[in-house]
């Protein structure tokens, strides 16, 4: 405990757009080894990159949503190494004038909201992808990869412990789904982050870091830090000394082990591309894009809070997502807002939890969803029945009245019918009428219990409540 841990992240985010950072090819997720490959991308001689513009207003909206500034002029450089995935022997990159620079996000911690500084956001290409896998002699090469575009953005070393890195990640990928600019899947390699681990006694100079690369999901990043940071501090303890190095995260062992000795950038051999003049950007065109930027979660949280007086812990999760955002809502049009955040946080997220899929990819549309909602709040089912029922009832092709009826779950709310079920039941149970009457009033939960087993569950429990209590305050 006395130790304490130096995080930073290098998230690479993949842009989203139809074709490479500086080539006509397609970026379609998924297609036949090596069918999505230009002459730039394959590094064919005299085969020259062209920018992409999407690329580079998706890079503009993600710096502006990170409170960013953006540089006018920035340049690409070559990134100098060999690699069987790089056909060019060179990654297009940003070293010293970037697109984006400086700029933060906030975070929710256990002591409240934290500021995580943005170092820089710059463009590059991807590399392709080596596969070692599918032969024991041979490794195979895809290029479908190769020349896509690539957001890196640096944070400062300002996190302190793996619930704060898990949050970071959630909270950026949340913000470039809101913008648009990446799909932040990781399980498809849209979203990948190298993480730079140090540790060090308080008031100390910064340790030795470590990069762990290439880590694919949240629950391995944090597994990752907590395995590393107790090898440095074991190593320390023992009296020896961190190397600087890049390591790999074994998620079966749950361990990191050596890659390779840490490049510093002059091995990399940095210079400006040639074939590519400075990016020039119009204040014109910066401005444009700061006004078509969508409201971000930060803000969509606050006007959630405000307009539909939920909690902020509520608000907080329904934000994280945007297609929940939006499907909230539209689903909270003329809804009780208590309600509608009950059921989403509750029985939708466990039902997608369940069948192991996003919002969107569940086909779950706000008008079936709501059908049900509206039958709670009418009085024709009951919040318990419909929890039973929701599940199946998402798989049927009905209408929610359609779907009670058909199941016989109309609710009883007749109260002339529920009368007759109330003086049954009292009658059946003089005593403990008198016992209520005497004082005992936590009798009125056997009562209501009961009048529910006459009616076989149909009856409207917030009905029979009511009438119990006027009948028996008599």
């Amino acid at each position: 405990n006395e130790w304490e841990v130096i995080l930073g992240l290098e998230v690479h985010a993949q842009i989203k757009s139809k074709s490479k950072l500086f080539s006509s090819a397609p970026t379609d997720w998924g297609a036949e080894p090596n069918s999505q490959v230009s002459l730039v991308d394959s590094g064919m001689p005299g085969a020259l990159p062209v920018i992409n513009e999407t690329c580079i207003d998706q890079a503009i909206l993600t710096g502006l949503s990170l409170n960013a500034k953006i540089n006018e002029t920035s340049i690409f450089d070559r990134k100098n190494y060999f690699y069987p995935d790089l056909p060019q022997g060179y990654q297009i990159s940003q070293f010293e004038h970037p697109i984006v620079s400086g700029g933060f996000l906030m975070i929710e911690t256990k002591n409240g909201p934290k500021k995580i500084g943005i170092t820089r956001l710059h463009l590059e290409q991807d590399a392709g992808k080596s596969i070692h896998d599918q032969d024991i002699s041979n490794s195979f090469i895809d290029l479908n990869r190769s020349g896509c575009g690539l957001m890196e953005i640096v944070s400062e070393p300002d996190m302190r412990s793996a619930e704060e890195v898990g949050q970071y990640v959630k909270k950026l990928r949340s913000i470039l789904r809101y913008v648009g600019s990446c799909d932040g899947n990781m399980e498809k390699g849209n979203l990948r982050v190298d993480v730079n681990v140090s540790v060090r006694l308080p008031g100390k100079d910064l340790g030795t870091r470590c990069e762990i690369k290439n880590v694919n999901s949240i629950k391995f990043i944090q597994q990752a830090i907590e395995y590393e940071t107790s090898r440095q501090i074991k190593i320390i303890e023992d009296g020896g000394i961190i190397n600087q190095e890049t390591r790999l995260f074994d998620p079966n062992k749950g361990e990191t082990r050596s890659m390779r000795g840490k490049e510093e950038s002059h091995d990399y051999r940095y210079f400006p591309d040639p074939d590519l003049p400075p990016l020039i950007l119009s204040s014109k065109k910066i401005k444009h894009l700061k006004e078509i930027l969508p409201e971000l979660p930060d803000d969509k949280k606050k006007r959630f809070i405000n307009d539909y007086k939920i909690k902020d812990y509520d608000s907080e999760i329904i934000v994280n997502d945007k297609d929940v955002s939006d499907f909230f809502e539209k689903l909270v049009n003329k809804r009780d807002s208590k309600m509608v955040v009950s059921w989403i946080t509750g029985e939708l997220f466990s039902y997608l939890k369940k069948i192991d899929k996003n919002l969107s990819e569940s086909n779950i549309s706000v008008e079936k969803f709501g059908e049900l909602l509206d039958l709670i709040s009418d009085g024709m089912i009951s919040n318990r029945v419909a929890k039973e029922i929701f599940v199946e009832y998402l798989q049927s092709n009905k209408s929610a009245k359609e779907f009670i009826s058909d199941k016989g779950l109309v609710q009883v709310s007749d109260t002339s019918e529920l009368t007759k079920m109330i003086d049954q039941v009292l009658k059946e149970n003089p005593k403990m009428v008198d016992d209520y009457k005497s004082g005992k009033d936590k009798l009125l939960g056997f009562f209501v219990g009961q009048v529910m087993k006459v009616s076989s569950g149909k009856a409207n429990p917030q009905l029979v409540n009511n009438m119990l209590k006027e009948k028996l305050n008599k």
